[in-house]
């Protein structure tokens, strides 16, 4: 019988090679408290490695004083992501989950991307090491955690913000144009305060918004410190801000209490807060309220508002620059002109074309295709439907839909077993559970409906609806009709001043010559 002799593991073993590791740290506010934890944190990295015989501290990365809930802003946060993908760094130490991210798509992200590149992370609170997980979702739930905390955060911020309106103490962090902001009140530019009054002025002169720009930027006049040319959004900023006669409105926009954060108009959604004579007015309130009804006045007979919608509103290209074509009305006809050819010619040489020309090359079309959709729509039915039933041959989508509702089944477990230890709420095992059985219904919805969830499939179901359509329909069109052409049309494209490329439904493109 042969001899066996057992060699024993090495607990630990010796190697000059040492990991090559990087501290990120992040503090989110700029109180003192937080700057003191903001040194502290630098102070205790610097300290942590100083004597290790398997580590060793390539670098510090360290935002201060930046918000945590989108990480574009964490300018030593992508430098550090970037130098990891550069092979400079083998491991990461971070205080916290929520220090290294506030949501948990970010956290899983980068979390995903470092460990394809063998980079390991350790979460210190949590005692998270992504070396020795073999399931995501622990770091789901702790990310979910962090991103509940920046949610609390934000909504006592919005608080505190909110009660300064109410009291009329709030300071709002930017002034605007024709005003400095000293000692945080808004005190009169004199020099941009003359600007604004004669974009008031032009504007009761009968200056349309596209002429003011002209004029300011042909006498060089920039638009504040930033040095940029004067827009039309820019002076109608200005003609209908409040600001101007020494009014302040608050919460224009509100924060959403949703993650990831977004600041939506305010359209009734929040209060908001007016505040009469704030400070001292550049515009009388005679002047301005006219300005109002002037602008009204035009808005309802250009199509300017943002109620109002005519069938051709954003559906006209410019084959040329590319830019929207927008509604003007000159001596008592409506043309579409090229936004970029309207602000100025030399841009761009296409010239504005009459609002019946498109209504007009609409209807032949739409004639044509009634008389025609046999020959055209029908065919193009049958070859899309051979080709998604080749497509789908052998198709394996199902085993990986099975596997998938396997892996959520094995998920569930591992949350009940996260509820047995302490680590999740009731509250938190009922949401995640919830969560996992609406993802196993939609994929066994997917099994039944396999060959439906293509991009094939939906072009191929377009069609259907306009062979449906022009089926239903039996007589032609005499005259434009807005309903039919909003359903049909995608958008139109301008090619040249006599052709029309019209994008219909499911993927057709077609051409009429004005």
């Amino acid at each position: 019988m042969p001899t066996v002799t057992i060699i024993n593991p090495i607990s630990e073993i010796k190697t000059d090679n040492k990991l090559r590791v990087a501290a990120y740290c992040r503090v989110s506010s700029n109180s003192a408290d937080q700057q003191n934890s903001y040194a502290v944190q630098l102070a205790y990295y610097g300290n942590k490695f100083s004597d290790s015989e398997t580590e060793t501290l390539v670098e510090i990365y360290a935002d201060e004083g930046i918000s945590g809930t989108r990480d574009d802003k964490r300018v030593e946060f992508q430098r550090m992501i970037n130098d990891c993908r550069k092979g400079k760094i083998d491991r990461i130490y971070s205080k916290s989950i929520s220090r290294f991210a506030r949501n948990t798509r970010d956290c899983l992200k980068y979390i995903r991307e470092l460990k394809s590149l063998g980079i390991t992370i350790l979460f210190e609170k949590e005692g998270i090491d992504t070396a020795k997980i073999t399931d995501e979702m622990m770091i789901t739930i702790m990310g979910g955690l962090a991103q509940e905390e920046s949610v609390s955060i934000s909504q006592n911020m919005q608080w505190s913000i909110r009660k300064r309106m109410q009291n009329g103490t709030f300071i709002a962090s930017n002034q605007p144009y024709g005003y400095d902001k000293i000692n945080g009140q808004l005190v009169i530019n004199k020099a941009e305060a003359e600007i604004v009054r004669r974009i008031f002025n032009e504007y009761l002169s009968g200056f349309g918004l596209i002429s003011i720009c002209r004029n300011l930027n042909a006498d060089g006049i920039i638009m504040g410190k930033s040095g940029i040319e004067w827009k039309q959004k820019a002076v109608r900023y200005i003609l209908t801000n409040e600001k101007y006669i020494g009014d302040c409105l608050w919460q224009k926009s509100y924060t959403e209490n949703v993650f990831p954060f977004k600041k939506p108009k305010n359209r009734g959604e929040a209060d908001q807060y007016y505040v009469a004579d704030h400070h001292e007015p550049i515009i009388s309130r005679d002047v301005f309220e006219a300005v109002q009804e002037l602008l009204k006045k035009r808005s309802e007979e250009f199509g300017h508002t943002e109620f109002q919608k005519y069938p051709l509103t954003m559906k006209i290209q410019c084959g040329n620059c590319g830019k929207k074509f927008r509604r003007r009305f000159v001596n008592n006809k409506i043309y579409w002109v090229c936004r970029q050819h309207d602000l100025n010619a030399e841009l761009c040489d296409l010239k504005g074309i009459e609002q019946n020309e498109f209504y007009d090359a609409f209807v032949r079309l739409f004639n044509k295709l009634l008389l025609n959709y046999k020959t055209i729509l029908i065919p193009l039915q049958r070859l899309l439907q051979e080709l998604k039933i080749k497509k789908h041959a052998g198709n394996l989508n199902a085993a990986e839909i099975h596997r998938g509702i396997i892996q959520f089944r094995e998920q569930s477990h591992v949350i009940s077993n996260l509820r047995t230890k302490g680590f999740l709420t009731e509250a938190k095992y009922q949401e995640q559970t919830a969560e996992i059985r609406r993802k196993i219904a939609k994929k066994q919805k997917d099994l039944k409906l396999l060959t439906y969830s293509d991009d094939d499939s939906e072009m191929l179901e377009q069609i259907e609806m306009l062979i449906d359509f022009f089926e239903s329909r039996s007589e032609i069109m005499t005259e434009f009709e807005s309903e039919s052409f909003d359903f049909m049309i995608e958008k139109i494209i301008v090619k040249e001043r006599k052709t029309l490329e019209f994008h219909l439904l499911g993927g057709l493109k077609l051409t009429e010559k004005l």
